[in-house]
């Protein structure tokens, strides 16, 4: 009897690599791959088992461009099969340069035009309480994409709303143009969020950001990653 193991954290540069085409932004995927793991191996529950569940917690890729590290991460929890990493850049797979919801098992927004991802998080995490449901909503962002004035809205509303149900993710590889004077941090505190800065390459710090307690604010973790190399 053969036994078939599930690809871990150390399976997905190998996954990473099976697609090629998009190099250009490969240092944008890079960035996020230690956080998406420890968000869906660890903190969120949603599975594709239960993907279509009202009170499955939801993640919303606002950080869109090059998704190689995302799609490796829902290929090792099983959204999408393995083989199909190599057909992503031809013109006709479904794991288009940017993900795409209506085509890709797992995805919840279609995303690459920044400044979206924030503000559609705010909405679904509104949305669930008033309904009832305590699921989690996470987004993750990049440091330039928060020049976008959508994301300010949302940052200012969200805290009114003491949205504790969400959590924004903001990864900090120091590409914005202008910086954030004080720090990113800064400006979510300045409106009323929980914040947490850790490395973004640290999982059992990542792991703790997550998850503490933050009761009637929602959560801003900045996850600083210096560039490999």
């Amino acid at each position: 009897m053969t036994t078939v193991t599930a690809p871990g954290h150390a399976d997905l540069p190998r996954l990473i690599s099976l697609m090629t085409g998009d190099e250009k932004h490969s240092a944008a995927a890079e960035s996020t791959l230690d956080v998406l793991w420890v968000l869906y191996d660890r903190v969120l529950d949603v599975t594709p088992e239960n993907f279509r569940d009202p009170g499955r917690d939801r993640f919303l890729l606002s950080k869109g461009h090059g998704p190689m590290a995302y799609y490796a991460v829902l290929t090792a929890k099983g959204f999408i099969d393995e083989a199909e990493l190599a057909t992503w850049s031809d013109a006709v797979s479904r794991l288009g340069y940017h993900p795409d919801r209506r085509r890709i098992p797992g995805v919840e927004i279609s995303s690459g035009s920044l400044g979206h991802g924030l503000p559609i998080a705010f909405g679904t995490a509104l949305g669930l309480r008033a309904r009832g449901l305590t699921a989690k909503v996470v987004t993750l962002v990049g440091d330039a994409e928060l020049d976008e004035g959508s994301n300010h809205e949302a940052i200012v509303v969200a805290a009114r709303e003491g949205l504790e149900n969400l959590t924004t993710v903001v990864i900090d590889n120091q590409s914005s143009t202008r910086g954030w004077p004080g720090g990113i941090a800064r400006r979510f505190a300045a409106e009323g969020w929980e914040t947490r800065t850790v490395s973004g390459r640290d999982h059992a710090a990542l792991y703790d950001a997550f998850t503490a307690a933050h009761p009637g604010r929602p959560l801003a973790v900045v996850a600083v990653v210096e560039p490999k190399g």
